[in-house]
């Protein structure tokens, strides 16, 4: 009893055989199921409808739920859910992670819990990587809901308000997480209720769950504006640090990817542009564009974090080798990047929304995910989501071998052995899929294939548009294939005739990812639904792995090691060593999102403050409660300042002085200065409170007791909306400043994350309070202009 709370607490699993009772309960239906008439199948969907909306939950129903599903699926589809798939759609049903492997039909797999959540009617949404997958999914599965009796949308990118708000209002949706976050972002920035396409958050089915929640938890997703600043400073500026050097005008370190600028660098900056001295505040912008077209020289690789195309920069994914479509690097660094490969600049952007992926499916009532790759990250699937993690067995005995990993001393020298091993399988016909990390690297190996006259297909962000194409004739006779980052595919490799009696897919890794479950994800491309298969990772110490590495270890152990003569390392144990550099580095990873994620909770509470004023004056129907509670918040936080004064303060002072103003600029737009005006000019507390009590409150009769037509009060409402959201944008880059300098602050003893709080505090309540000063000197304002005419 205490092992099982132990494993609850610690966010363990479902055990296996809970779930093998519940399949067998499911099995014992089957007959009786198959002998009902569509109309009796389809009458479940209301009694499952109306339990829920009583009060029971969605695991109660998973018996006859599943059941229906797979009888409907049988028949509409024809289409039988294994038991596997049913063990799996109970994990997603309980809110949890269910790792599958590839080819084991996860999109059956997602009808049960959608069904079950669908039945609902407050939102199912189903998640996939990509919007291929999205449309694919929800085309290959629209048939089998639709026969339940629930409704099935799409939500992608470039609809309408319209089309989507029909696609939200679905029982269930298919999309991809980036456009769900960004309809929440746009949904946060509308000026009319009626403009609102989402409801609120229930349910999410994430597939590929921990490339969304993990991978890109690094990448926020940001709604931006085009910005003032001028463009001319970028190709000028790339001019000028062309010619930088490493530990001459910068010194990079590239664990973290930081670079730190050296007073060469400072000094020929300055001779160049003629300024005295880089660091004055008033060169601020001029630094940043300078930091940023430094590290598009040095840290942004061409082929690996981006592309040239059609006289653009897109970027791509790390994870899974795709091109990121209408996304762009922020705060000026897509620009640096387009001088440094000379395309035409576009404007840049100001940050108008922004929303990490870990706070966006934490706002939904339910969450749950797929992925053949999710154990590796199950402590932080538990520490950041409260996400228990199950694997599930396969439907088949798994049967492909994944060989030894061999680590080579040099490049060279691991490349001569990928083409021999892809050579030796291709000569007795088992197709070769050889997993790259970059385009980069695809090119250069399909550059010596080439050589021995070895025809092959390469797939990457380069030719994704040919991907169906390229991924249905990768299992056949003979067929070699090239292929970036595996994650996130989504389309399984189907073996030709005969392949499977040779030994079925060979699967070549190149280099070991910084994650383990990428790798994991690519040796899950064989052996599907028990087909032979097998893989090796065949990698070098002077792949990119070792250079996050701590430098002075790596150096230690490549004086150690002894290798034959063809470079392969024989000792020290070199998978020991590697798979230790990859554990460290994952940790590090794991730390930066840890370190991102206690920034953004800060940043988190802040905009959840500024949404909940945004649909209040959406939904109040009348203004004047917000004008009245605007004027209130603001008395209050004046008279709290004015208690906290210290004349003797300069800082206090210049508050003393901003009260003063307060209450003359109000006393004259409430057109009653007696009394007041005279008590302003005395240092005393105790008078000074009461005049801004007093003209505060001349405020709020006026706001309770005016009579406004209805348009004044709509455009009231739009000023109101205008200025939060302008308060907020200018608000979001002193953030980014704070941001940028808490490192620097750490080494202080002092907590930086403490400090940032409560620089976040400050500055979030300054912004606050400016607002409402505006929004109520605004209204006075008008009602002033209004009694004139």
């Amino acid at each position: 009893m205490l092992h099982s709370i132990k494993k609850m607490i610690s966010g363990e699993t479902i055990e296996l055989k809970q779930l093998n009772k519940i399949v067998s309960k499911i099995n014992a239906l089957e007959e009786s199921f198959s002998l009902k008439t569509d109309n009796e199948l389809q009458a479940y969907t209301q009694i499952f409808r109306d339990q829920l909306n009583n009060g029971i939950s969605p695991e109660e129903l998973i018996i006859e739920a599943f059941a229906v599903v797979r009888e409907a699926s049988k028949r509409v589809l024809g289409l039988r859910h294994y038991d596997s798939q049913l063990m799996g759609g109970a994990v997603l049903t309980q809110s949890q992670i269910a790792q599958m492997q590839t080819g084991e039909g996860k999109t059956l797999v997602v009808t049960l819990p959608a069904y079950v959540f669908g039945a609902h009617g407050k939102g199912t949404h189903i998640i996939t990587a990509n919007e291929y997958l999205a449309t694919r999914d929800f085309q290959q599965m629209k048939p089998l809901f639709e026969f339940l009796g629930l409704t099935v949308g799409l939500n992608i990118s470039g609809l309408e308000a319209d089309e989507k708000q029909e696609a939200y209002n679905c029982d269930i949706t298919y999309g991809t997480g980036t456009e769900f976050g960004f309809d929440y972002l746009r949904d946060h920035m509308i000026q009319g209720s009626d403009q609102l396409v989402q409801r609120p958050l229930f349910y999410a089915l994430i597939d590929e769950v921990d490339s969304i929640l993990i991978d890109e938890a690094r990448t926020p997703l940001i709604i931006a504006g085009k910005s003032n600043a001028s463009l001319n400073l970028f190709p000028i500026m790339h001019m000028v640090i062309e010619s930088f050097e490493d530990k001459v005008e910068y010194d990079y370190y590239p664990e973290t990817k930081q670079i730190v600028l050296l007073d060469e660098g400072a000094d020929r900056l300055e001779e160049a542009f003629g300024i005295d001295n880089v660091y004055d505040s008033e060169h601020r912008e001029f630094m940043h564009i300078a930091m940023q077209s430094l590290r598009a020289k040095v840290v942004m690789r061409k082929d690996v974090d981006y592309i040239v195309k059609d006289d653009k920069i897109m970027i791509v994914d790390p994870y899974t080798g795709r091109v990121m479509e209408g996304r762009t690097f922020s705060d000026g660094l897509h620009q640096a990047i387009e001088a440094k490969e000379k395309v035409s600049l576009k404007e840049e952007n100001n940050t108008q929304a922004s929303v990490m992926i870990q706070h966006y499916f934490r706002l939904y009532k339910h969450v749950s995910g797929m992925t053949g790759s999710a154990v590796p990250s199950k402590d932080e699937f538990w520490e950041t989501y409260y996400l228990r993690v199950t694997e599930i067995p396969t439907n088949k005995p798994n049967q492909r071998k994944d060989l030894e990993t061999l680590v080579y001393l040099t490049i060279d020298d691991k490349i001569k052995k990928i083409i021999e091993e892809t050579k030796k399988y291709h000569d007795i016909g088992r197709p070769v899929l050889i997993g790259t990390t970059s385009i980069q690297q695809s090119e250069k190996l399909s550059i010596a294939l080439k050589e021995l006259d070895l025809k092959h297909s390469i797939l990457n962000a380069k030719t994704e548009e040919d991907e169906a194409e390229i991924i249905s004739n990768a299992g056949q006779l003979h067929k070699i294939m090239l292929a970036t980052n595996m994650a996130g595919r989504g389309t399984d490799i189907i073996l030709g005739e005969g392949v499977a009696d040779l030994g079925g897919l060979h699967i070549i890794g190149t280099e070991l990812h910084s994650s383990a479950r990428i790798d994991m994800q690519l040796r899950g491309r064989g052996g599907r639904q028990g087909d032979p298969g097998s893989t090796q990772f065949i990698i070098s110490l002077e792949d990119e792995l070792f250079y996050y590495y701590d430098e002075d270890e790596f150096e230690k152990y490549k004086n150690k090691v002894k290798t034959d003569q063809s470079g392969l390392i024989l000792a020290p144990n070199p998978s020991k060593f590697v798979y230790n550099v990859q554990k460290v580095i994952e940790g590090t990873h794991f730390s930066s999102r840890s370190h991102l994620l206690k920034l953004d909770d800060i940043n988190n509470d802040q905009q959840s403050v500024m949404y909940n004023y945004r649909e209040k004056a959406l939904y109040v129907e009348n203004m004047q409660s917000l004008i009245i509670d605007a004027m209130h918040e603001r008395m209050e936080n004046l008279i709290q300042e004015l208690n906290e004064i210290n004349l003797n303060n300069s800082e206090h002072a210049a508050m003393w002085n901003e009260i003063i103003d307060e209450i003359k600029i109000l006393s004259t737009l409430t057109a009653d200065t007696e009394n007041i005006m005279d008590s302003t000019d005395k240092e005393n507390k105790v008078e000074l409170e009461s005049s801004l009590k007093m003209v505060y409150s001349q405020a709020m009769d006026i706001a309770s007791t005016v009579s406004l037509e209805e348009d004044i009060w709509a455009n009231i409402q739009s000023i109101y909306l205008e200025a939060l959201d302008r308060s907020w944008i200018t608000h979001l880059d002193n953030l980014h400043h704070l941001r940028e300098g808490i490192n620097i602050r750490g080494y202080g003893q002092e907590d930086p994350y403490r400090l940032y709080a409560f620089d976040a505090l400050h500055t979030f309540n300054e912004m606050l309070q400016a607002f409402f000063r505006d929004i109520i000197r605004y209204f006075l304002q008008l009602n002033a202009t209004k009694i004139e005419d």
